[in-house]
């Protein structure tokens, strides 16, 4: 029977779950103890929910699974962005629930920091330790690659590049005559296809890394290799294909490749892209309430006309919504054909200028993100009318709407902002969208939530 083998299972998976479980309750009572003799319950209560959530967001967001093919500053990265999820959650609870007061500021900011450290250090002293053990030849094994163009030099980078796994690459065999003998990423090249009986003692697994159009040869290898006891796997050529976030999946033993796809699309992601959302409007929306009440006061008194503006845009999947900004014109276009703002543009008027220039009209859209239609981060959204213009002059642009539109984005903070008077500045924002599409990640959100802090709510091509 088909299956999918996975890495949830073994010793280490259940020990990192039990030690991530546990870690934020031990902190929080430890940097407790520092300041008062007794622990009160709340901080208990605290660090086991935290230590629950750290534990659900880490296994849906899957620093738990395939964590052997993922180099270690991948998997610190899953795993603090878990545990700032999971902190911005507890965080929002406190707010709502009025229980922050009963925490110390300092005591919020050394267990956000504090917590991350020990699941860093633990993970990172774990791998130097596999190091060691497979370098002394624990468990190590063997590994043969058939193939030595780009597919099996990047998987013999893998292997060498991280002893831990326990993998060593013996050779490639290939039938190229410019590749034998020669050496690519750490492994040499061994011989041809056709010695392939000849090693027969030389490794345990076997891996196929022949490209697509080799077809009848992968076939022969199969019928070739049916009558070994190796461990045979097969890598299939994708990288040929320009494809967004390309990738296989298993439907009932049927191999399924992902053409253009995002990896917000599993249920998973998404609930992690909510938790985050929900969390930071809440937190957002009550720091800057008092900002917005004087803006919206200022916009009133200023000049004539309502102080929200709401815009038709298309978000998740092209799905309308209302939109809503603080007005900074004279004039509410919405229809069918709409000007962007340009440098001098006497539509703007003196509030608006300040608060466009500074992307504060852009607060209520918190207020998008609250109700799930926005997200923090994701592609900004365009007007439909640029929508229906620029989906017929640059390949692929419909997909940036494969995520929620953000407040902020990637192509924001690039630069890529503001007036679009060439189809060029067009292009540059939608290949920073779909890179963003193609690559989500919480950790990324979070690089560039805080490049936004610095570079991304001010700039000179806001209009």
């Amino acid at each position: 029977m088909q299956h999918i083998r996975s890495s949830t299972n073994s010793l280490f998976i259940w020990l990192h779950r039990l030690i991530d479980a546990a870690t934020p309750t031990a902190v929080i009572i430890l940097l407790a103890l520092q300041s008062q003799p007794k622990v009160h319950d709340r901080y208990i209560v605290t660090g086991l929910l935290a230590g629950l959530l750290l534990t659900f967001i880490a296994q849906v967001n899957g620093t738990y699974t395939d964590w052997r093919g993922r180099s270690l500053l991948a998997s610190l990265r899953k795993i603090t962005t878990a545990w700032l999820l999971s902190w911005l959650v507890i965080v929002a609870i406190a707010f709502v629930t009025k229980i922050s007061e009963n925490f110390s500021r300092e005591l919020w900011l050394l267990w956000a920091v504090t917590t991350p450290a020990i699941l860093i250090i633990y993970r990172m002293l774990l791998r130097i330790l596999l190091g060691l053990l497979r370098k002394g030849g624990v468990g190590r094994r063997r590994v043969l690659i058939i193939g030595a163009g780009m597919l099996g030099q990047r998987l013999a980078t893998t292997f060498n590049h991280n002893p831990w796994m326990g993998f060593e690459v013996v050779g490639y065999l290939d039938d190229a005559d410019d590749k034998q003998g020669n050496l690519f990423n750490g492994s040499p090249v061994i011989g041809r296809i056709a010695d392939l009986a000849e090693l027969s003692t030389a490794f345990e697994e076997v891996y196929i890394c022949l490209p697509k159009y080799a077809e009848g040869l992968i076939k022969q290898l199969f019928n070739q290799l049916a009558n070994t006891a190796y461990v045979v796997k097969y890598v299939p050529d994708l990288f040929s294909f320009n494809l967004l976030h390309s990738h296989v999946e298993i439907y009932q033993g049927m191999p399924i490749i992902g053409v253009y796809d995002t990896p917000l699309s599993s249920r998973s992601a998404q609930l992690l892209k909510r938790l985050e959302d929900l969390s930071l409007s809440v937190i957002a929306l009550t720091l800057f309430s008092p900002v917005m009440l004087i803006i919206a006061l200022a916009v009133k008194l200023s000049s004539p006309g309502p102080v929200l503006f709401k815009q038709t845009r298309h978000g998740l999947s092209g799905r309308e919504i209302q939109v809503y900004k603080f007005r900074s014109m004279t004039t509410c276009d919405n229809g069918d054909k709409i000007v962007q703002a340009s440098k001098g543009d006497q539509r703007i008027t003196p509030v608006g200028r300040f608060i466009r220039r500074t992307s504060l009209d852009e607060l209520p859209q918190l207020l998008n993100v609250f109700k799930g239609e926005m997200s923090m981060v994701g592609p900004r959204p365009h007007a439909k009318a640029h929508n229906e213009q620029y989906r017929q002059q640059i390949p692929a642009y419909m997909l940036r709407h494969l995520a929620k539109p953000g407040i902020t984005g990637y192509a924001q903070v690039l630069g890529y902002r503001g007036e679009t008077d060439t189809l060029e500045k067009m292009q540059k924002r939608v290949d920073a969208d779909l890179f963003y599409v193609s690559n989500w990640s919480i950790w990324f959100d979070i690089k560039i939530l805080i490049q936004t802090v610095f570079v991304g709510f001010i700039n000179r091509n806001a209009y």
